[in-house]
């Protein structure tokens, strides 16, 4: 880890990145326990009032406090990106690690299925998931996260196929290392670079998902927050009031920077 930050520190991109990513973070975890009101406290005075001390992003359509909404919103955009990358890169690591270091027989079942699912767009394959199953935010991190193990399984399979047969991988053979730890112990450890670089990419792919779905109304239903449905919500008053989209668009913009640049930050040192 240290061989990591010492080599990535030095990259602009990379350091740029990680301090929008701090930041979001932070703005995340603070508004998991306080907001400054309530967010879903309507107040028929404060419709569609302006930026002010009182109310820094302005309020909605409902006279809702947009800052104490954007805190909830990207919340829950967090957690269901979280949520659908992880599910994905469990999967994708497992498909991929099977098929790429065994090869054979389990290689070409495993892939098969895997490109099977792969032709298909993942927001496609999730609208069958959520029209099978309904909406809400469980369901949509399942349909998401089941979608996006094609994705990383190649990834992890073309990693594998570079390392398995190196010297290392020989050495640790010869002494007689099991099947187990050598994926895990020996391999695993050494391609996590592009495993984080994968995974920050994943995360982008997944606000953006989560944030498309939310927006047509088959994501998270009100009155929860989320910023694809603040953006739904916001359309309308687009001229009126552009506070109101300007606060979970620059939400969402900013979430997806921060992973982007520490992504290509890490790519660069590769």
């Amino acid at each position: 880890m240290n061989s990591f930050w010492a080599k990535n520190r030095q990259n602009r991109n990379f350091m740029i990145g990680f301090v929008i990513s701090v930041l979001m973070l932070v703005f995340i975890l603070v508004g998991f326990f306080i907001t400054p009101y309530d967010p879903d406290r309507m107040d028929a005075s404060s419709k569609l009032a302006g930026l002010s001390w009182k109310h820094p992003f302005g309020c909605d359509n409902f006279g809702r406090d947009l800052f104490s909404r954007v805190m909830e919103g990207a919340g829950t955009t967090f957690l269901i990106a979280l949520g659908t990358v992880g599910i994905g890169v469990t999967g994708g690591m497992l498909i991929g690690a099977l098929t790429g270091y065994f090869g054979g027989l389990v290689d070409e079942i495993l892939m098969r299925i895997n490109d099977a699912i792969f032709a298909f767009p993942s927001i496609l394959l999730a609208l069958l998931f959520i029209s099978l199953f309904g909406g809400g935010s469980f369901n949509v991190v399942m349909a998401l996260g089941v979608a996006f193990i094609p994705s990383f399984a190649r990834v992890v399979r073309g990693e594998f196929l570079k390392q398995k047969n190196l010297d290392y991988v020989q050495s640790a053979r010869l002494a007689g290392a099991g099947h187990v730890r050598i994926i895990f112990v020996h391999i695993l450890p050494n391609i996590y670079p592009v495993l984080l670089s994968t995974f920050m990419i994943g995360f982008n792919n997944a606000v953006l998902a989560e944030a498309s779905m939310s927006y047509i109304g088959i994501g998270v239903k009100p009155p929860d927050a989320s910023l694809g449905s603040m953006l739904s919500e916001a359309q309308s008053y687009f001229f009126t009031a552009p506070w109101y989209a300007l606060a979970p668009g620059c939400a969402i913009v900013l979430l997806i920077l921060g992973f982007a640049l520490m992504a290509e930050g890490i790519k660069k040192n590769t």
